[in-house]
């Protein structure tokens, strides 16, 4: 009777989820060739294929697709075992800056719970300030947030900033431009980018709306009201950036970065993986 590994298995799982060799190697800590090893000696041992590799793409075989939930809850049964011998449950807190959670975090967050259901996830979305204090506090295990600071932390990506209206959005030159802000309160990084462009560039503005969170400020940008410095990747549907047809200075980009404590083996796994693919979704275009 064949047996199946569990390393190997989870290297098939994590090359099915991330599609990707590369990023699989680098979300399980490994290299390309032992990710190619495993993946082979497994194969043979099931007697099929299960990943199809062009130099353009990596993609699941029919077989490999028929056996990927099999996978998937072999593993789950193999950490529900393992769970019976700990004394405690394995858990990832983890805090996410507001600007940076885009709609890709949802997909991250059903491939991360796939890949581990009995691992005990919380999340956090905060500004980068209150993430980092509660970091501090030993409240988060992970952060990722704006570099604000000389605090070391891993590179993850760069978000680009643009000015962003409604189509109906009217600026008069000469009279003060209407910012939809954060509140006052907030330390936001995306708040002082704004405010310090247009100051540089001599151009007077006024707090015409302010928001305790980006939702609030998307209601008030999306229904004309005001034009607000947004990241790209979480632009509401319907806005479009005005900043060239205004006139407006551009806004320099921020570097988001990881911070995190020391993790039992899981967490530090499923926070590898999740990272990975956060920087392959962010990846400038060409």
């Amino acid at each position: 009777m064949t047996s199946l590994d569990v390393d190997a298995v989870r290297t098939f799982v994590m090359v099915a989820e991330l599609q990707s060799f590369t990023r699989a190697a680098a979300a399980l800590d490994s290299t390309q060739a032992t990710i190619s090893v495993k993946l082979r000696r497994l194969e043979e041992k099931l007697g099929a294929r299960l990943i199809e590799r062009t130099p353009r793409r990596v993609s699941l075989s029919a077989r490999g697709a028929v056996f990927l939930p099999a996978a998937r809850e072999f593993l789950a049964a193999h950490e529900r075992a393992m769970a019976e011998f700990s004394t405690t449950p394995c858990r990832l807190a983890l805090g996410f800056v507001d600007h940076v959670a885009g709609p890709e975090l949802s997909v991250l967050l059903a491939q991360l719970h796939a890949h581990d259901p009995s691992l005990a996830l919380s999340m956090r979305i905060e500004t980068s300030s209150l993430l980092e204090e509660a970091f501090d506090r030993g409240e988060l295990d992970a952060v990722i947030v704006h570099r604000e600071s000389d605090r070391r932390g891993k590179t993850l990506s760069r978000t680009q900033y643009g000015w962003f209206a409604a189509p109906t959005f009217e600026w008069r030159h000469g009279t003060p431009l209407r910012l939809a802000l954060l509140s006052t309160v907030c330390t936001c990084p995306d708040r002082l980018r704004a405010i310090e462009a247009l100051d540089r560039a001599g151009i007077a503005w006024d707090e015409a709306f302010l928001g305790g969170g980006g939702t609030a400020v998307n209601i008030a940008v999306s229904a004309g009201f005001a034009v607000a410095a947004l990241a790209h990747r979480v632009v509401p549907h319907g806005l479009i950036d005005v900043g060239r047809k205004l006139g407006l200075p551009p806004i320099p980009s921020s570097e988001i970065v990881l911070h995190s404590h020391a993790l039992a083996p899981r967490a530090r796994e499923a926070l590898s993986m999740l990272t990975t693919a956060f920087r392959e979704y962010n990846l400038p275009p060409g």
